[in-house]
């Protein structure tokens, strides 16, 4: 497995006007190479699309495919037991959410990079020492 995947990096793969030359090129790494979710990632994408039908963003049968297409991507779900005390941990010092804070939490468990946008995940993943991924964050 190459790095930790979080949803506003798979989202880009589903929304066009989201994805940049980056996240198309971590897309093909996940394909080659594999990449890592904590469990929350299938509430969180799945949230995301249903949000987006209810929208207007995404008709149904979209929204089914691009379920299809992120279970076709080489995506492993993490099912291991969470520390929570752990997680909960790197939310306070980090001022993230909980859910944010998983997918630290499995990046350092991992020793893997972190995929993410999200500005303050990547500032809390660098300041622990985890590279993150695309490298402009």
């Amino acid at each position: 497995m190459s790095l930790i995947v979080d949803t506003s990096v798979a989202l880009t793969w589903i929304f066009a006007d989201e994805g940049t030359d980056e996240t198309e090129a971590l897309l093909d790494r996940v394909r080659d190479d594999g990449g890592v979710v904590p469990a929350l990632w299938e509430y969180e994408v799945g949230n995301a699309l249903l949000v987006a039908v209810r929208r207007g963003r995404l008709e149904q049968p979209a929204a089914r495919q691009a379920l299809t297409l992120l279970r076709a991507v080489n995506l492993q779900v993490d099912r291991s037991p969470v520390d929570l005390t752990r997680v909960v941990g790197l939310a306070a010092t980090h001022d993230l959410s909980v859910y944010d804070a998983a997918y630290l939490d499995l990046a350092l468990s991992r020793g893997l990079p972190l995929a993410t946008l999200d500005d303050r995940l990547a500032r809390a993943a660098t300041a622990v020492g985890v590279a993150v991924l695309p490298d402009e964050n």
